[in-house]
């Protein structure tokens, strides 16, 4: 995977892919061995529930609406123009708990198997819980058991 020069026009992934993971819709914007990007929109009421990236460093730059995010067992809000900083190895959940959708900028720090898992989830027949759980742990995205009652 080199990085190719070259603009990938606004409204547009790469090769005209379009991923909806779990009800967000991702569209990639690069992608190389070193890192791996894309525009996400969050749909009121979506997230991505708290997991660990052991081998990338995750970024996300906020464009429109607010997340509320658990970071390393801290909760944390984030609006336009904030950079959120998720360093490998710490734990993190994002949710669109809003009446509005987020736009945001995702990118990772190595690329590892984001991009295939991302592929894989987008696949699924049916997006259950178990079955993304288990397919993101062999793609290096460990998710954390729900808190207890």
């Amino acid at each position: 995977m080199k990085l190719t020069p070259g603009i990938t026009r606004a409204g547009e992934g790469l090769d005209g892919i379009k991923w909806n993971i779990l009800g967000q819709i991702y569209v990639p914007k690069s992608l190389s061995e070193t890192s791996f990007s894309w525009h996400a929109t969050f749909p009121p009421g979506t997230f991505v529930p708290p997991h660990i990236h052991p081998t990338q460093d995750e970024f996300i730059y906020m464009l429109e609406g607010k997340f509320e995010l658990l970071l390393d067992g801290r909760e944390v809000h984030a609006g336009p123009g904030d950079l959120i900083r998720l360093p490998m190895g710490i734990p993190h959940g994002i949710f669109n708990k809003t009446q509005d959708t987020v736009k945001c900028f995702f990118w990772v720090s190595p690329t590892r198997k984001l991009f295939d898992l991302f592929w894989g989830i987008h696949s699924m027949k049916e997006q259950n819980p178990a079955e993304v759980v288990a397919l993101s742990a062999r793609h290096e995205v460990d998710f954390l058991p729900p808190p207890e009652a």
